[in-house]
């Protein structure tokens, strides 16, 4: 089996197969669950590329690329090198035998090694040959890493596309801009979406120009010289890693440095940001006092309650920010496994097994929730009309002072006016607009319909609409 090719068909299906519906991965009723990830969450496309059979055939890979490499440079004979590249798949090397062998061997690597030895007859003495352990673990891991971002990407682009498409219908949706959680001054919808996909866009901006950090593999033996590789060793090194698309390790004890891993996880982390920040507007919006947008809902079947009958809970959004919490808390140990002992030891091995593949399964899964929320996302142009309305002339505070600059009024003077009048409005639930006639300064600089005309909403929305046009022309 070619794990490249195992890799473009994983990643190229990995949105199109599932589009934006979450994939749920079950595993069979009789096994123990316990992480919620093996019964509620991720997509089964991220999940198998860390699933153990998977890693065990990616790990074969990686023992059948050395070997070859060995072969080209002279180091074994060439049938050799194709016996074990041929003997080198789960077909041959079950995964049962190696947790057999792992039970007397208590190492997992030396498991595998002893069950391909097995399956290589007369070619088992050159298995794993010159290398350590963790050029096999980092090399799949880089491979690991590898394919999840191809799926991180494609799910970024998705998202984008379905946010830009809502930035583009509503471009012109004025609503209530709001500071502190109090009405600010108006914008439009679509604009509020329009800075979503530029965000979105530095995302994808970040993980190419991380991508050959990240995905880096080693073959450099026991502390990093090569030395059991012999004169060979750093063509080896570079054989190998081109043969299975990754970046070398230019310099490296027994690892690969895991500030490489380190910014994996910080680039999920910051990916997680953005979702929840999100996922927050949207269930901000959805209050029932505001009501702008809501998830969708299914009314003939969906329940928003054991109790209450009426309710529609935005709990999409509100898993998104669960999961982005916990894909945050993956930094820490992150961090702390860069600081080792020497060469190495290893307590950075059992945290990785966690933070590297949980993080990757959940970033996919809230990715491709909050694509489904903004594709069937409901918006209701009225009911933000309504609450512009609601303001009584007070979100246009702003733009009467502007006004009144124009005509001629210190800017400072004109916001103490306003501010006085804004104040008095508030106090006495009356319009801005009365308030305004009221005054004998404000009602001499203007007429009462160039008042109407500054206070209309429309009139103040400055370059929102274009602001939506530019994003849209650069990132289509």
């Amino acid at each position: 089996m070619n794990i490249l090719n195992t890799t473009e068909s994983l990643t190229s299906s990995a949105v199109t197969e599932n589009t934006i519906t979450p994939n749920v991965y079950r595993v069979p009723v009789n096994e123990m669950q316990v992480c919620p990830l093996d019964f509620r969450y991720g997509r089964e496309a991220m999940k198998r590329i860390f699933d153990e059979e998977r890693r065990l055939q990616c790990m074969l890979e990686v023992e059948a690329a050395l070997a070859k490499a060995h072969a080209a440079v002279g180091n074994i004979p060439g049938e050799h090198a194709k016996l074990i590249s041929d003997r080198a798949d789960t077909g041959h090397v079950k995964i049962d035998r190696v947790r057999e062998i792992e039970k007397s061997t208590n190492h997992d690597i030396m498991a595998m090694v002893k069950a391909l030895t097995e399956q290589a007859g007369a070619a088992g003495d050159h298995v794993h040959l010159g290398a350590t352990s963790n050029d096999i673990v980092d090399t799949v891991t880089a491979i690991q890493l590898k394919n999840a971002l191809q799926i991180i990407e494609d799910d970024l682009i998705l998202l984008q596309g379905t946010v830009a498409e809502l930035a583009e219908k509503h471009k012109g949706t004025i609503m209530v801009g709001r500071t502190h959680g109090q009405f600010a001054v108006p914008l439009t919808f679509g604009m509020k979406m329009a800075v979503y996909a530029r965000e979105l866009q530095r995302h994808l901006d970040r993980l190419r120009e991380a991508r050959p950090r990240i995905c880096v593999g080693k073959m450099s033996g026991a502390v990093g010289t090569g030395a059991a590789l012999g004169p060979h060793a750093s063509e080896i090194q570079a054989q190998v890693m081109k043969s299975l698309g990754l970046g070398v390790e230019e310099a490296s004890l027994q690892l690969v440095g895991r500030d490489r891993y380190v910014e994996y996880i910080s680039l999920l982390a910051n990916i997680s940001c953005s979702l929840e920040k999100f996922a927050v507007e949207i269930r901000n919006l959805q209050r029932s006092e505001i009501g702008e947008v809501a998830e969708a809902f299914d009314r003939e079947k969906q329940v928003g309650s054991s109790t209450m009958a009426h309710k529609r809970n935005p709990i999409t959004c509100e898993n998104v920010c669960s999961l982005a919490r916990v894909t945050r808390g993956f930094i820490i140990p992150t961090y702390e496994n860069v600081p080792l002992w020497h060469e190495r030891d290893l307590t950075n091995s059992a945290a990785e097994r966690f933070t590297i593949s949980h993080a990757s399964i959940l970033t996919d899964d809230m990715l491709v929730k909050m694509a489904k929320v903004f594709s069937n996302l409901e918006v209701y142009p009225e009911r933000m009309k309504a609450n512009l309305e609601s303001a009584k002339g007070l979100i246009m505070a702003e733009a009467v002072m502007m006004a009144m600059v124009r005509k001629g009024v210190g800017r400072q003077d004109a916001h103490e006016m306003m501010r006085r009048i804004s104040m008095k409005a508030a106090d006495t639930g009356t319009h801005l607009r009365d308030q305004m006639m009221a005054d004998k300064a404000v009602s001499a600089l203007f007429k009462p319909e160039e008042i109407d005309a500054v206070l209309d909403p429309k009139s103040y929305i400055g370059e929102a609409e274009k602001t939506v046009e530019r994003t849209l022309k650069e990132l289509r």
